[in-house]
């Protein structure tokens, strides 16, 4: 269960952290620029963007719940797949857009405020909140699904209260937060998070055929450290470890993980020039 809270904290705690900053940023600018009567329309955005968020994990619920058969593991597996994709876009994009997240955005609402631009100014807060809000949703239910029970209420709520307090450090409270080494140091666990919802979607997709096995088992080290029971079941809701995994869910898990290292770590810039 610690696993399952963990990367639910994780999870809500990145994504609730970018949703906040976005706001704090608005906010501050709209109260500098002496626009504080659009303030307001901004929490009406922020309100509106949480309640469709909201709508969007009820749907996405009741349609897990209603299948049966094989719709459910090909259902399942797809979430976890699509997880692990927007994971990763969400990754890159953030090692990116961090550094002039602040200036783009000021950028946006002072070009909106000049042309007295009613829509765009709210159209941004919603718009991003809207999108955090359904990546949230999406990975918290496929956390859900590789852990084989419900996300924990404990750690989306403490991931969330800690993002907020970051943003009112860092727009209230004028203190300096190092939001790129922040967003690296989470965006490597996110990275490990989704390797497990990739491995759990090819193995739900191997027990329909829609992905072949290559070999069922490569290694069965369940009798050692069961994925069902203490650490194991830890592990499986933390990184989606599995005791018993098919060639192409290992080569698909390992690749990935390898493949991201890569590009997170890789020298940047041109050719090194030696020193004599």
């Amino acid at each position: 269960m610690n696993g399952v809270i963990f990367s639910t904290f994780m999870v809500v705690f990145r994504e609730a952290l970018e949703a906040s900053l976005i706001i704090g940023i608005i906010l501050t600018l709209l109260y500098r620029l002496n626009a504080k009567h659009y303030i307001s329309h901004v929490f009406a955005a922020v309100l509106a963007a949480l309640i469709v968020s909201y709508g969007l994990g009820l749907w996405l619920s009741s349609l897990t719940e209603s299948v049966q058969g094989n719709a459910s593991p090909a259902i399942e597996g797809v979430i976890s797949l699509v997880a692990c994709a927007v994971l990763t876009y969400m990754f890159f994009w953030m090692e990116k857009q961090a550094r002039h997240l602040k200036s783009d955005i000021e950028i946006e609402i002072e070009t909106a405020l000049s042309k007295q631009d009613y829509l765009a100014i709210v159209s941004l807060p919603f718009v991003s909140v809207l999108r955090e809000g359904a990546e949230t949703v999406l990975f918290l239910k496929a956390v859900s699904i590789q852990s084989g029970g419900s996300v924990s209420w404990t750690g989306g709520l403490s991931g969330c209260a800690l993002a907020l307090a970051l943003g009112v450090l860092l727009f209230i409270g004028g203190k300096r937060v190092p939001i790129r080494q922040l967003f690296r140091s989470t965006g490597l666990f996110i990275i490990l998070v989704a390797a497990g919802l990739l491995g759990y979607g090819i193995h739900e997709l191997n027990e329909i055929g829609w992905i072949p096995s290559g070999v069922e088992h490569i290694y069965d080290i369940n009798h050692i450290l069961s994925d069902k029971e203490g650490i194991g079941s830890f592990l499986k809701a933390l990184l989606g470890y599995n005791g018993n995994p098919s060639l192409t869910e290992t080569v698909g898990y390992w690749s990935y993980l390898g493949v991201m290292i890569f590009m997170t770590f890789k020298p940047k810039g041109g050719t090194v020039v030696s020193r004599r």
